[in-house]
This record gives structure tokens, C-alpha cells and sequence, in this order.
């Protein structure tokens, strides 16, 4: 069996993916602070926590249980977890945790770059040798809102926050771990991910989440711009499918960077009169923009099919109704 690590394992993403890596009989351990991921994501799993300072002693007086799912609870760089990948542990390191809000890097970036950078840059250096692959959850924001759409891999990246900047330099930073150490690690550009599990309450949500949040809530749905703006939005599924598809190709990868989405956009005004016409819910609207925000993103899948098998499994709409059933909304 195949043995991983997945950090931010808690949170949207991760939760997801070690949910699927577990049916498909995977051995997985998840690190995650809990500062924004949740337990409750994990819940319909057979977990354990174990705090980070307490491995040692865990690991003296515990037998590993391979269908339990270790949740290791502090930061991903902790020198414990470090420790476990330097130890061979792990055959596979999908790498999804960050403090991923944009609003929050512009306000803090320093403190941002210390998790994001530094954090992922020690990681990394753990797994060279140790791992015979790092998955890195990078993200359409290292284009900046390109011009050309859709938007090729090889289109010049742009971050114009931040939390793009972070992402891009961990992309630049996987080739050089590759040319110098020959670490295997690939890059996939996420195109706003959405879908069951993403709560509405944070920054970071999409339109999607936020405005079933507002209707869950008796909230009225807030409509930032002119609601032009449009977005590749990119269903749960499709993300952990290539996550998987990267961990087990025959490729050696080099940080080698994948566009994953649908190959298609949305705006936000398709998005909020859907809402409108099945809820008939109120609106409010907000001329301003989202700090650090892009007006359009489509990206050009065209690579990740010909080199990972991607297919998306799951197309917007179809997605959106998912979602909506998730959060358990009638009309």
C-alpha cells in the first residue's frame, strides 16, 4: 500500500483528497494546525489525533493501525513531521496546506511568507531523498489576471499579491530542489475550487460558498464590482482527481506546473441570477472590488490532459448543484 502525508489535511482541499486516498487504500497521516481546517471535515473517517510535540512519545507506546488516519496537529514544518518524512515514512507528500487568503497576505505579508516560503522551503528539504514525490497545491493567482485566455502555463506569471507571489516563488523553488537535489515534486495551478466542504464564512471563499453561506443565514448575497468578472471555477472532484493522477504517473516530473480547472469561465452575475431566480433572495450590491481581486480567469487544461490523463470529471453547473445539495438548500 501506498503510504502519504497530506498537509492542510483538514481543510477544504486536503479533506477532500484524503478522503478519496483513503477509499482508493492509501495509508494516510494528515498534519494540519486546525486554524482553519476542521475535524468535522475527517469526521466519517477512523482518525486519531496526535499533537506534533507528543509524536515520540506516541510512536514508543502505539502500534501503527493502517486503516486509522494519524492526524497530526500542529505546523507542517514542525521538526516531529519533519522528522517522520526524513524517517521514509511516506512514499508521496501532497503539500495543500497554506494560509491561503489574499486579503490576509496583503495585510501580513511577512508573516505570510514565514508559513508559506519558509515553511514549504524546509519541507521540501526533508523530502529530498525521502519521497518519491512531492504533489504542490499552487494556484491560478501566480498569473495575475492574464490578458490571454485561456491562459497557457507558459503565459509569463504576474502574482500581483502576496499570496500569489508566495505560490509562484514555491514554484520556482520546486525546480531548483529538482535540478539540485532531484526531487520529484510537481506544481498543479488550481483554478478557484469549489464544492462541498468549502465553508461561506471566510475571505477566501468563492461566490459559490459565501453566497450559500448568505442563504443558509438569512443573508442578503453580495455582489462585489459589477459582477462581470468571471472565473474558471473548478469542482472538488476535478482537483483531487489530479492530485491522484500526479501522485501515481510514470512521469519524473521537475516542477513541472499543470493547469487544473475546466477550460471555461463563469461571471458572477450567471451565477448570482441562478441564485436569484431559484431563491428569490435578496441582494446587496457593492460597487467597490476585492483588494488584490482579477477581473477574468480560463485556463488552457490542454497540458494536463495530454501529460496526467485530466479529464474534468465534473462541469460547473452540474457542480453547483452538488453544492447547493450540500449545504442542504431547497428552493
Amino acid at each position: 500500500m501506498k503510504r502519504a502525508l497530506v498537509t492542510g489535511g483538514c481543510g477544504f482541499i486536503g479533506s477532500n483528497l484524503s478522503k478519496k486516498l483513503v477509499s482508493e487504500g492509501w495509508i494516510v497521516d494528515i498534519v494540519d494546525d486546525l486554524s482553519s481546517g476542521r475535524l468535522e471535515l475527517v469526521q466519517e473517517l477512523k482518525i486519531r489525533v496526535v499533537p506534533v510535540d507528543l509524536l515520540p512519545q506516541f510512536y514508543n507506546n502505539s502500534s501503527r493501525d493502517d486503516e486509522t488516519v494519524h492526524i497530526l496537529q500542529g505546523d507542517f514544518s514542525h521538526e516531529n513531521v519533519l522528522k517522520n518524512i526524513i524517517d521514509q515514512k511516506y512514499d508521496c507528500v501532497f503539500h495543500q496546506a497554506a494560509i491561503p487568503r489574499v486579503l490576509f497576505s496583503v495585510e501580513n505579508p511577512s508573516h505570510t511568507t514565514d508559513v508559506n516560503i519558509s515553511g514549504t522551503v524546509r519541507l521540501f528539504e526533508a523530502c529530498k531523498g525521502n519521497v518519491s514525490r512531492v504533489v504542490f497545491a499552487s494556484s491560478s493567482s501566480v498569473y495575475g489576471g492574464s490578458d490571454i485566455l485561456p491562459t497557457h502555463e507558459a503565459q509569463r506569471k504576474y502574482p500581483k499579491s502576496p499570496y500569489a507571489w508566495q505560490k509562484s516563488a514555491i514554484e520556482d523553488v520546486s525546480r531548483i530542489f529538482a535540478n539540485l537535489y532531484g526531487l520529484d515534486v510537481v506544481c498543479l495551478r488550481y483554478f478557484n475550487v469549489f464544492g462541498p466542504g468549502q465553508y461561506g464564512d471566510s475571505p477566501y471563499s468563492t461566490a459559490v460558498s459565501s453566497w450559500c453561506h448568505c442563504l443558509v443565514n438569512g443573508l442578503p448575497l453580495r455582489s462585489d464590482g459589477n459582477g462581470t468578472q468571471s472565473r474558471d471555477l473548478c469542482y472538488i472532484d476535478n482537483v483531487v482527481h489530479a492530485n491522484i493522477l500526479a501522485a501515481n504517473s510514470d512521469k519524473e516530473f521537475r516542477g513541472d506546473c499543470y493547469n487544473i480547472a475546466c477550460g471555461d469561465r463563469t461571471s458572477n452575475n450567471e451565477i448570482l441570477k441562478y441564485f436569484m431566480d431559484k431563491f428569490s433572495h435578496a441582494v446587496r450590491h457593492d460597487a467597490s472590488w476585492r483588494t488584490g481581486d482579477v477581473m477574468h480567469t480560463q485556463a488552457d487544461i490542454a497540458r494536463a490532459k495530454e501529460e496526467l490523463g485530466y479529464e474534468p470529471l465534473v462541469r460547473f453547473w452540474d457542480g453547483l448543484e452538488k453544492t447547493i445539495e450540500w449545504w442542504g438548500l431547497e428552493s
